[in-house]
């Protein structure tokens, strides 16, 4: 499909929806009970009168508050349970929010260690393979979102930049009503930073291990004295080396956005944003058992390459009618280009050699996708009730061309490694044209009695249309699926400060073509407390999680099919807490007791998923020594990171080591908006294998430090 088709779809769909929504929306005024109720009490001269339901900290109750994430660590609202803004604690499901305070406190220059202190999340299981970002959510895969816009699994994607997000939002568990078909195990949400009102800005340079060098900026400010106009400027730009030979770690990311506020009513934002990266894949792996240092590398120099290349626009409109309706839309174009190629160590020999096997594999990439969704937010109370009603319809169209490359490659001696140059010729095994396209309509609702009983609803129908081309074969598919999926929750506020839910929801992720679709679903029940005296947000969750029609591929064939169900029971916990201005705490506790129930008779019913640990925790503590005379703010911070073992495939024959990896910052105030900054990771160099095994051992990260000199205005 080429652009200009797809734009001009594009535009029809938008017109097509808008009225479709603003209909149904009239629609749902006309027939809601709480307002049907209103119009009896109004008619009847009773006092009880209508007005819109105000949420603190924002003027269009429609829009995310994110003004104090650079700010602190815990968040009191979030759109993670859904498109609707709401307070965490009124929420009927388990949400964690990443701030950028959090993020650049700890330094973090990936999505794994955004994610790594983050209750149910594990990360970075595949060790030196760096082709992508790798987390699993209560022990199964999880969708990325962009401003509740989907982007896709992570496996198989491109790695994002944390430094394009104002905050990362994570939710634990099957919920499809919430932002549209997804894995059960739960969803990322990345919220991009947006023009402000008033003038702001930092700029940084970052040096240290790898010959790792970067700079980046982001400020904005108002163009028009009357503030009605706004700009953002954000980049980054880095130059650097792996921890492995052959290495690099290149990119070039900038993103301009502006925001045009005609009223106070009415925001548009437009964003563009550019991504480069030039790196490698990874090391190739090592020799089984061979525990050589992680800076040896025995894939192929000249065949050993990473590319990224991504443009894209978003449009953010929000329009406040007054008397608590919103409208809200959200759209983003996006073209991607990825390719990789390396060489990797496929077997390592048992007989006594030291020459390992190796393969060549390789991967050429291009996706295209709009998505747009709009939607309706209507607010309300009568008497003890207060209503939150949002409508709204969804359309998303992606096209991928995808070109896989595999074959065998010369041994290496990994005794005295002899490279054999660039393969003059890799197979070409898959090449696939996949068209999908997805409609939704979606209905959320939550009604509040007496300010303590919240009732959550959510009702959504996906309608998806899916066609695969097999260029190798000449063969043709297609599926043509509707899914409807629910969730219902149910908050008790005991106090202002503490709440407890149950809630139900179930997921569905889009299928291959020919298959059946993965679904999911879960119970969970929960206590939330927030304590009035200092910034601070604990948690507790228990939940039982089924993820079913898990799509497999037959190695005889090669065709994929549905079979398969697992089931996933635990527990998480966390707190984030700014205990006194000098101190704050995060820390987080999981626990997943993982069964394979049923996966087509292979003999693994009965064991644990491959790569879910157990049980997972994490610590991280800060602690700022107040100046004094000539001597600035000095803030010290510490990390610790356990993950039990965990097995390495579904037959639970090899399994990983427990182990603890620590990190530590320290960050020295020299001005007021003058600030040097210090981030070790794995400061002990901890070194295990994260996956392997069998071919190839694949070690976790090593130590690496990091200085940065800050400037903030």
């Amino acid at each position: 499909m080429d652009i200009e088709r797809t734009s001009g779809r594009s535009r029809q769909a938008l017109i097509r929806y808008r009225k479709t929504v603003l209909l149904a929306c009239t629609a749902l005024i006309a027939f809601t009970p709480a307002i049907s109720f209103g119009q009896e009490a109004d008619n009847s001269s009773s006092d009880t009168t209508l007005k819109p339901i105000v949420l603190q900290g924002s003027g269009n109750t429609g829009i995310l508050d994110t003004g104090n994430d650079s700010k602190s660590i815990v968040a009191t609202s979030t759109t993670g349970g859904g498109r609707m803004p709401t307070d965490i604690l009124d929420t009927p499901a388990s949400v964690s929010v990443i701030t950028s305070k959090e993020m650049q406190e700890r330094g973090t220059s990936t999505v794994e260690q955004v994610l790594q202190y983050t209750a149910g999340v594990n990360t970075d299981f595949y060790g030196s393979d760096d082709r992508f970002d790798y987390f699993k959510i209560r022990g199964f895969d999880a969708y990325m979102y962009r401003d509740g816009l989907v982007i896709g699994r992570p496996f198989g994607g491109l790695r994002e930049e944390p430094y394009a997000y104002e905050r990362v939002e994570v939710l634990k568990g099957a919920n499809s009503t919430g932002f549209g078909v997804s894995d059960p195990g739960g969803a990322v949400n990345f919220v991009t930073k947006r023009p402000k009102s008033e003038r702001f800005g930092e700029a940084y340079a970052t040096g240290g291990s790898y010959k790792h060098g970067e700079a980046g900026v982001d400020f904005g400010d108002n163009i028009t004295d009357d503030d009605t106009l706004s700009y953002r400027i954000t980049g980054k730009f880095q130059r650097s080396d792996a921890e492995y030979d052959y290495s690099k770690d290149n990119e070039n990311f900038i993103m301009g956005g502006l925001t045009w506020r005609p009223s106070g009513d009415t925001s548009l934002s437009v964003v563009f944003d550019h991504l480069d990266k030039d790196g490698v894949p990874g090391s190739g792996g090592q020799p089984v058992g061979s525990h050589f240092d992680r800076s040896r590398f025995f894939g192929e120099p000249d065949y050993n390459y990473r590319g990224i290349n991504r443009n894209s626009v978003s449009v953010i409109f929000d329009h406040d009618f007054g008397d608590g309706l919103t409208f809200s839309t959200n759209a983003r174009y996006s073209k991607a280009n990825t390719n990789f190629g390396y060489a990797y160590i496929s077997a390592t020999p048992t007989d006594g050699s030291t020459t390992a096997s190796r393969a060549y594999f390789g991967n050429d990439s291009s996706t295209e996708q709009f998505v747009i969704d709009s939607h309706l937010l209507y607010e309300t109370n009568f008497e003890n009730i207060d209503s939150r009603s949002m409508l709204g319809v969804e359309y998303n169209t992606t096209d991928i061309d995808d070109k896989t490359y595999w074959g065998p490659a010369p041994g290496i001696d990994w005794t005295n490694p002899v490279y054999t140059g660039r393969p003059s010729y890799v197979p070409l095994i898959a090449s696939t044209k996949s068209d999908q396209n997805t409609k939704a309509i979606y209905f959320q609702e939550d009604l509040t009695f007496f300010d303590k009983l919240i009732a959550t609803i959510g009702l959504r129908n996906d309608w998806l249309d899916l066609h695969e081309t097999d260029r190798l074969y000449g063969a043709n598919g297609s599926s043509d699926v509707s899914k409807f999926t629910k969730r219902f929750g149910l908050t008790y506020k005991i106090t202002e400060e503490l709440s407890t839910y149950a809630s139900y929801a179930d997921s569905v992720a889009p299928p291959e073509t020919g298959v059946e679709p993965e679904t999911g679903e879960q119970y969970e029940i929960g206590v939330k407390y927030r304590p009035a005296d200092f910034p601070a947000l604990f948690s507790a969750a228990i939940y039982d999680l089924t993820k079913e029609h898990i799509t497999v591929t037959d190695p005889a064939t090669l065709l994929p099919s549905t079979v398969g169900k697992v089931r996933h029971r635990g527990i998480d916990l966390e707190a984030k807490a700014e205990v006194t201005d000098n101190i704050s705490v995060i820390a987080s506790y999981s626990y997943i007791d993982s069964k394979i129930l049923n996966n087509g008779g292979d003999g693994t019913e009965g064991n644990r998923l491959a790569l879910v640990p157990k049980h997972f925790a994490s610590t991280w503590v800060t602690y700022t020594l107040p100046g004094e005379g000539l001597r600035g703010d000095t803030t010290f911070g510490l990390g610790a990171r356990y993950t039990s073992s965990y097995y390495l495939s579904n037959d639970n024959t090899s399994k990983s080591k427990a182990n603890v990896v620590f990190d530590a910052s320290l960050t020295y105030k020299i001005q007021k908006n003058t600030s040097f900054q210090l981030n070790a990771s794995n400061i002990f160099n901890e070194k295990h294998v994260a996956y392997g095994g069998f071919g190839a051992d694949f070690y976790n990260p090593g130590r690496a430090v990091m200085a940065t000199l800050r400037q903030t205005w």
